[in-house]
């Protein structure tokens, strides 16, 4: 179908839209953040840098999320990249009925903002929410980088395409 006919409704819109963006490959990152004594997080792939001066992230956080309220109100968030080693943490942090688990499993540290790091991050950025933006569903929340912790050398990355957790191969 032409997408310019105007028997394009919204719903086929929407659905040609998570069709295009699955075959968008990209890392899957542990999105953490901790307020009163309580620690949160949630699976992502809606992440990105913004700028490097001042070093800046930005994640998409729909506001159904349990970790949304958590960043909201203590405007501090860890990107934590996941290498194919920790596929097992995704069950953990995707299922509500996990919750409790969230940042108890794995190996987890603090650094500045006191949002939970994973140890074996390929890359941890720890951040302080310096701008929030509403857009549909979601919360974008802009946050300045004021820690990096990166893992060595031969990390193999968790990628996400098309529905199923994938493996860097290398080339010979």
């Amino acid at each position: 179908m032409d997408r310019s006919e105007p028997g394009f409704d919204a719903m086929s819109r929407a659905n040609a839209f998570k069709s295009g963006m699955r075959r968008f490959a990209s890392g899957v990152a542990l999105i953490t953040s901790a307020a009163a004594g309580h620690r949160a997080g949630l699976v992502a792939t809606a992440i990105s840098s913004v700028s490097t001066a001042p070093p800046t992230l930005l994640v998409c956080i729909n506001r159904n999320a349990s970790a949304h309220e958590v960043i909201d109100r203590s405007k501090v968030y860890a990107v934590n990249l996941l290498a194919a080693a920790d596929l097992d943490l995704v069950d953990v942090f995707s299922k509500s009925a996990r919750r409790a688990e969230r940042v108890t499993s794995g190996d987890w540290q603090t650094q500045i903002t006191g949002a939970p790091v994973l140890a074996s991050a390929l890359a941890a950025f720890d951040c302080k929410v310096v701008q929030r933006l509403a857009c549909e569903t979601h919360t974008i929340f802009l946050g300045e980088v004021l820690q990096v912790g990166i893992a060595g050398q031969d990390v193999d990355p968790l990628l996400y395409m098309d529905s199923a957790f994938r493996r860097l191969e290398r080339a010979a």
